[in-house]
């Protein structure tokens, strides 16, 4: 048994709770050093627990980034290509692959990968989850969300809404001894900021945009910390696994890179960069700082490698297992990441107008069925993809190197650039002229991955699996 498994299995698997913000960038934390906005819980896990410098969303965008923690896959091999796209019914997701090792599972606040309708085939509910309590997209105060299917209104902020819906699921589990798997992804710190005026006090001089966005986070904080305390309480902090990060980089003009090019949106590091930690205290229990690049889609395999599970039919991963990384058997990546943005328009999912909608039907006894909402043909596949033009911005990440292939959706002119981002983390000096061995080679890799990226999107991946619902 390798050093990471026997670290791993000294114990039992833990729980898992997988937290997500929603357009939180790399700088928007304290303890990467704003100069603004507070979060004193967020620091505090920062120092006791893992700290990852260099992690990545699998996209520059929500849907996408949030897809790949499900699946372990690039999101475009399942045809979430941008915000509003759907997982696949015929992907296997995290919750469905810890459900056959006897995890109870839920999902709490922000979903967008699919309907938040009972009926539809990519639901928390068709994706795995057992409880759940989701938002078709971003939520502010006062939010509508829908409780398995059936509309509710809420008061508070969004952040304390989704974290006291978590925590009565994870208090059920701890007093039953039932093992759980619960995903918290919040609402916040998305665009339109709404916080409460407590919230912004501390921000105040600010202008009115900024005192808001700073407000959103620090209540995503003040949640995230009652979330960790209760683990605590509950006297299963020890045998928990909790894991957070956001969805992609930082907004423009209220948002912190940290200094890197780009925004969320954009394949350059400020869009793809996003601040994460992790703690397992029974496995790590001295504070560390990892420093490899890391990826969303890492989260599945790594998941999945410490509960001991492994899926028949399972698709092609992206992500690796960190567990060799965190436990100190390797400080360097195994597998390179690739990033692709296809540039295919997002979807709209306009949450409030959607819920406050639904809340309305459900009162009157009936259920809306409209499509686009429900999203019936989720699982049908579209028509065969070129396996040699990959239009859009894609990019090749073999640390410290990162190739970058602009291929324009008109034309198909392809454009390349190459950074090392040990020594230029804003991307701003082009290295092709000065790598002239490195750079065929990585051009080969990243295209051969494109090609087999557009396999699984026409549905390769999916021959030998049931393609019904499992």
């Amino acid at each position: 048994m390798s050093l990471a498994a026997a670290t791993a299995f000294a114990v039992e698997p833990p729980n898992i709770v997988l937290v997500m913000a929603d357009d939180q960038g790399w700088g928007d934390m304290g303890y990467n050093g704003h100069p603004h906005v507070k979060t004193p819980n967020f620091d505090a896990m920062a120092k006791e627990g893992l700290r990852f410098d260099q992690f990545h969303a699998a996209a520059p965008v929500c849907s996408p980034t949030r897809g790949s923690v499900m699946t372990g896959r690039t999101p475009n091999r399942f045809g979430c290509f941008s915000w509003g796209h759907t997982l696949r019914p015929q992907e296997i997701t995290i919750a469905e692959a810890l459900k056959t090792a006897g995890y109870a599972t839920g999902h709490f606040g922000k979903w967008h990968l699919g309907s938040v309708q009972k009926a539809s085939p990519v639901s928390p509910g068709a994706s795995g989850f057992d409880e759940w309590v989701s938002s078709p997209n971003f939520f502010d105060l006062d939010p509508v969300l829908s409780v398995q299917g059936r509309a509710e209104a809420f008061k508070g902020d969004s952040s304390d809404v989704t974290v006291g819906h978590a925590l009565k699921f994870i208090r059920r589990c701890a007093e039953t001894k039932q093992r759980f798997f619960a995903v918290v992804w919040f609402g916040s710190p998305h665009d339109p900021h709404q916080a409460l005026e407590a919230d912004r006090a501390p921000y105040a001089g600010l202008p009115e945009k900024q005192q808001n966005f700073y407000g959103e986070i620090t209540a995503m904080d003040r949640a995230f910390g009652r979330l960790r305390s209760a683990l605590k309480e509950l006297n299963v902090s020890e045998e928990t696994l909790l894991w957070y990060c956001s969805d992609n980089g930082a907004l423009p003009k209220v948002g912190s890179t940290g200094g890197r090019r780009g925004f969320k949106g954009q394949v350059y590091e400020g869009g793809l960069a996003v601040p994460s930690l992790l703690e397992w205290p029974a496995v790590f229990n001295e504070p560390k700082v990892v420093k490899a690049p890391c990826v969303t889609s890492d989260i599945y395999p790594t998941v999945l490698g410490i509960a001991g599970v492994t899926m028949e039919n399972q698709p092609p991963l992206d992500g690796i297992d960190l567990m060799p990384l965190l436990t100190g058997q390797t400080s360097r990546r195994t597998k390179p990441i690739g990033f692709w943005d296809a540039g295919v328009k997002g979807i709209s999912t306009p949450s409030k107008a959607w819920m406050d909608e639904l809340l309305a039907a459900q009162h009157r006894g009936e259920e809306p069925e409209d499509p686009a909402r429900i999203r019936p043909d989720a699982g049908k596949m579209g028509s065969p993809q070129s396996l040699t033009e990959f239009p859009g911005h894609a990019a090749w990440l073999d640390w410290p190197w990162k190739l970058h292939r602009i291929e324009n959706r008109r034309t198909h002119d392809v454009t390349w650039e190459l950074y090392n981002l040990a020594t230029d983390p804003d991307e701003s000096t082009v290295l092709l002229a000065e790598q002239p061995e490195r750079v065929p080679e990585m051009q080969g890799n990243l295209e051969k991955w494109l090609e087999n990226v557009v396999q699984s999107l026409s549905g390769e991946d999916y021959a030998d699996a049931d393609s019904s619902k499992k």
